[in-house]
């Protein structure tokens, strides 16, 4: 692969190059600007295996598009706009219906009633295209139970955004998968909780849910889809951390997903464990790449809510991310812009912080 341009501005152009691994170079008098996002990127591609390589594309991470491609190239643009003090929400994560065949302790999709329209959620995704969004998530409850999944799938332009898809797995057949595929879903994600299938279960709190979620993975692998095994781990969870990695294997994902509850209980100790196989995995050859939150919004980029990430609740309501209860603004009434706007002025969402701030803060769990 040659050097391909990813951005061209007024003193900063950067290159994406190849020599036995890719390569982002970046020349111009602004070039010191991107430096850290460069040399974290580089170092990424250079020390880590990627989660699959297509043809003359390396996809780094499930969670990341497909470099080098014209998505990519957003997310250089993104970076640079965040290195210059412009955040872009770079995620948006759409919860699209209440409607779930599980009936999870943790989940929160009964309370309430209204559910964005068709209309409202893809005026929705174009704002937040306008504002620099790169990766579109569908989530909870079901995404498959709604009708028009596969048509917001299709509106999103492949040349903006990459799309991924979480689901318990209880409605996937070979069919939609291959639908999935073909609508141009990126990246489907399942959630094991734990490789003893009653255990699964009962947090699922539907008899037969491991099996349905393995068979999700199975059909999605089938269909040529990028699969993602994701996991929440608590404290008591992570006795089970190698045995649920061991079954990504076995299953042949392209990536192990690991998110840290939001109870509060992993130790620094736990902390330690995740970062450990994180590097031990990811810089050992075979098998599939690991994602931990712990790293990212620990050591790489810091928490992601309110300053790369945009949560959009079933209802319409606006959160900084997923897990933070509080709403501000909602896209039926106000434009999204305007709503990223208040949440940047929160100064709980100005500078780095090494922690999930949805969590209590270090020196409180210490």
């Amino acid at each position: 692969m040659s050097g391909v341009n990813m951005l061209r501005m007024p003193g900063l152009s950067i290159d994406c190059e190849y020599d036995r691994v890719l390569r982002l170079k970046a020349e111009g008098p602004l070039s010191h600007v991107c430096r850290p996002f460069i040399r974290r990127m580089n170092d990424r591609l250079s020390n880590e295996k990627p989660a699959r390589v297509d043809h003359e594309q390396v996809i780094a991470s499930t969670w990341l598009p497909p470099i080098p491609g014209e998505v990519f190239k957003r997310l250089i643009r993104a970076e640079v706009s965040i290195a210059l003090g412009k955040y872009v929400p770079e995620t948006v994560s759409f919860e699209i219906t209440r409607r779930c065949g599980c009936d999870c302790e943790h989940c929160a999709m009964s309370d309430g009633e209204y559910e964005l329209t068709l209309d409202e959620i893809k005026t929705a995704i174009d704002q937040a295209l306008d504002m620099g969004a790169f990766v579109i998530t569908f989530t909870e409850g079901d995404p498959l139970l709604r009708s028009d999944l596969f048509e917001l799938i299709e509106y999103i332009d492949r040349d903006r955004a990459i799309v991924n898809v979480f689901t318990p797995g209880l409605e996937m057949t070979p069919a939609i998968a291959s639908r999935l595929k073909d609508c141009g879903l990126h990246n489907l994600l399942i959630s094991i909780y734990s490789t003893d299938p009653s255990k699964h279960d009962a947090v699922r709190r539907v008899d037969g849910a491991f099996d349905s979620a393995i068979n999700a993975i199975r059909c999605g692998l089938s269909a040529g889809l990028l699969v993602t095994m994701s996991t929440h781990l608590s404290h008591d969870r992570m006795n089970g951390l190698p045995g649920l990695y061991d079954l990504a294997c076995g299953l042949g994902v392209h990536e192990f997903s690991v998110w840290e509850s939001m109870d509060g209980s992993l130790t620094d100790d736990d902390r330690s464990q995740i970062l450990g196989m994180y590097h031990r995995i990811n810089r050992s050859p075979g098998g599939p790449r690991m994602f931990a939150n712990t790293y990212f919004e620990g050591e790489l980029l810091g928490c992601l809510a309110g300053q790369r990430w945009l949560h959009i609740c079933v209802d319409g309501s606006i959160r900084p991310c997923p897990y933070m209860p509080q709403t501000t603004g909602n896209v039926r009434d106000t434009p999204l812009i305007d709503i990223w706007k208040s949440i940047r002025e929160d100064e709980r969402f100005s500078g780095k912080k090494n922690w999930c701030i949805a969590q209590p803060s270090p020196k409180a769990r210490g």
